[in-house]
């Protein structure tokens, strides 16, 4: 086959992906509350029930991947284990049972002329989430999706090809059991890198919003290219300041699992920051502990004196998401420079306090304008399970429709109805 006539084949089953994805938003979008939990807990079971069929693809995806020489952090953004086969399944579970957003009345009101009118959730439609190495991504969105009454388009990427082909199938069998129409979620069965180009313009139409779920490069061309709306998060460029009245146990623990729990997730933190005030009492204690967990440390000068072993923080470092042990190290004279360091070279993703003064937590909860901020807590908690919603399609980090974790009520529009008794405008 030439590459004109594959190209040609490829664009014709993408339109019909996207023509298929329409049919079943229709169906989701009248679809039961029961409907579409029976369809999460089938689903929830036939991961459990598949496991080795599971473990078996990801065990094929990660051969492929070690062989290509793929970075650590990658390898373990693609590994499935016991435990996070669990975790999935904890996350389809914990949708199936959220409350139905579709159909909620956000607000009602009546006007002078007797009318009602009603703001009522509705779902968005189609969804195109495009995504690299997560296989959990398959089972997260697509019960998301399905919750919130939209039919999803899922591109996976090569490397987690297999593991995202398993997980689907039990979405699949989940909708089946529901009695709604397989296309309520397809999985795009093609690697070449055209697909995104396709879903990316539209595919004529039928796709309302697309989600990128991947590194700098993907969602940078996910933006550029999008002709749809656009949920997403360029970096994760995550900072943890300590500050003057920072409890020393506070932030050692904060610090360590905020960096070291997973190097390679959007929340893991990136830079640290640390109030002149505590540099003699907190600043190595919270090093040490990062080094022993085998992090190295990137500091400015007063780092640098302090801490042998630390290697001299560039420019390049406070605008770098590293998804590895590698930490940048500041030493901020006041709270109002960490605010400005923060503002300077913020992703807007999350940031996080530790400290015990209420004044400074507010106004660094005032001044400073990321989707999500802590106050004496790991940054690891921007997830969406974590804030109770399930799962998350992804962290978008713009300021319109959604921000933060992207679960079932942000995957909802609205319209209005309005109820009459035969007004007419004068």
């Amino acid at each position: 086959m030439s590459q004109a006539d594959s190209t040609t084949e490829l664009t014709a089953i993408m339109a019909e992906i996207g023509h298929n994805a329409r049919i079943g938003a229709r169906a989701l979008a009248i679809a039961s509350p029961e409907q579409k939990r029976t369809a999460l807990r089938t689903a929830a079971g036939a991961i459990n029930a598949h496991r080795k069929k599971i473990l078996a693809a990801n065990a094929k995806d990660m051969a492929t991947a070690q062989a290509k020489g793929i970075s650590a952090a990658f390898l373990d953004r693609l590994e499935l284990t016991d435990a996070r086969i669990d975790g999935i399944i904890d996350a389809v579970t914990t949708i199936a049972e959220l409350p139905d957003p579709v159909g909620t009345i956000i607000a009602e009101w009546d006007r002078p002329n007797g009318l009602h009118i009603e703001r009522v959730r509705t779902p968005l439609g189609v969804i195109g989430v495009i995504f690299e190495s997560r296989p959990n991504v398959t089972a997260d969105a697509g019960a998301l999706c399905i919750k919130s009454g939209n039919a999803v388009i899922l591109r996976g990427g090569s490397d987690s090809f297999y593991s995202s082909q398993a997980l689907a199938d039990c979405l699949l069998d989940g909708l089946h059991a529901a009695g709604l129409p397989q296309e309520c979620l397809q999985l795009v069965p093609s690697t070449d890198r055209a697909a995104v180009g396709e879903m990316l313009k539209g595919l004529h139409g039928n796709i309302d919003v697309i989600v990128p779920r991947g590194g700098k490069t993907l969602v940078a061309r996910v933006q550029d290219e999008a002709r749809v709306p656009v949920f997403a998060h360029l970096e994760g460029l995550v900072h943890v300041y300590v500050d003057a009245s920072a409890d020393l146990d506070k932030a050692v623990a904060i610090t360590l699992n905020a960096k070291m729990r997973r190097t390679g997730i959007c929340g893991a933190a990136e830079t640290l920051l640390v109030h002149k005030d505590v540099v003699g009492s907190h600043l190595r204690p919270i090093i040490d502990a990062l080094i022993a967990k085998g992090c190295e440390i990137r500091g400015d000068a007063t780092v640098m004196a302090a801490i042998p072993s630390a290697r001299p923080a560039t420019e390049a470092d406070w605008r770098t998401e590293y998804e590895a042990a590698i930490i940048a190290v500041k030493v901020v004279d006041s709270l109002d420079e960490a605010i400005a360091h923060i503002e300077k070279y913020s992703s807007h993703h999350t940031e996080a306090i530790i400290a015990e003064d209420a004044a400074a937590v507010e106004k660094f909860f005032n001044q400073i304008d990321s989707a999500i901020l802590l106050h004496n807590a790991s940054t690891q908690f921007a997830d969406g399970g974590e804030f109770g919603f399930g799962g998350e399609i992804g962290i978008a980090t713009g300021k319109m429709h959604a921000r933060g974790p992207v679960g079932v009520e942000q995957l909802t529009s609205f319209k209005y109805r309005v109820r009459g008794t035969g007004q007419t405008r004068p």
